[in-house]
């Protein structure tokens, strides 16, 4: 099987489940965002030096996975929900609220605001928090006009609050502190 089909060569693309829409479409917007967001776990993963970080993170990464699937998949209102598909990880919401939790007790309290950065893997932990918000907002703006996945804004938004404190907890666990702003 090629990479190449060049039948995106106008400016259009396929969606799972049948039909083509352009490229600069709402719904590709939105998993293409979710697919930049798995990229940048991917470059997290190989730079968070705490493993137990990095489990949680490859954890997510096939969260991602099936959240951009389901992102690219046409959906029919009152139509039976595609078999090939997989499940919404809604699962893992109460369990990002543990993570955080547990990881927030290993914090300092946050007295002030945060700047991107400290080690290599909070900075990327950082980076994925940031591309996370706009898949957020992208799957927002989807839902807007389109049927989407109960569940994956809030999955989504969890997601982002985890990054956030996993950043700070990969500083923390390195013996470095997290970059305060100076107002």
């Amino acid at each position: 099987m090629s990479v190449y089909t060049r039948t995106g060569d106008e400016g259009d693309t396929g969606l799972f489940g049948g039909g083509r829409v352009s490229k600069d479409h709402p719904r590709v917007a939105a998993y293409g965002t979710v697919d930049e967001l798995n990229a940048a776990f991917g470059w997290a993963i190989s730079v968070v030096e705490d493993g137990s970080l990095r489990e949680r993170l490859e954890a997510l990464q096939h969260d991602l996975f099936a959240v951009g699937s389901l992102l690219a998949a046409v959906h029919r209102e009152g139509a039976e929900p595609n078999p090939a598909l997989p499940s919404a990880p809604l699962h893992r919401i109460a369990e990002m609220e543990r993570w955080i939790d547990a990881a927030d007790q290993d914090l300092a309290p946050l007295r002030e605001f945060v700047l991107p950065g400290g080690t290599p893997g909070a900075a990327a932990l950082h980076v994925a928090r940031t591309i996370c918000r706009r898949a957020e907002r992208a799957v927002v703006a989807l839902s807007a006009s389109e049927p989407v996945e109960d569940g994956l804004v809030r999955y989504l938004n969890r997601l982002g609050d985890l990054l956030f404190v996993l950043a700070r907890l990969e500083n923390a666990r390195a013996g470095v502190d997290d970059v305060a702003w100076r107002k």
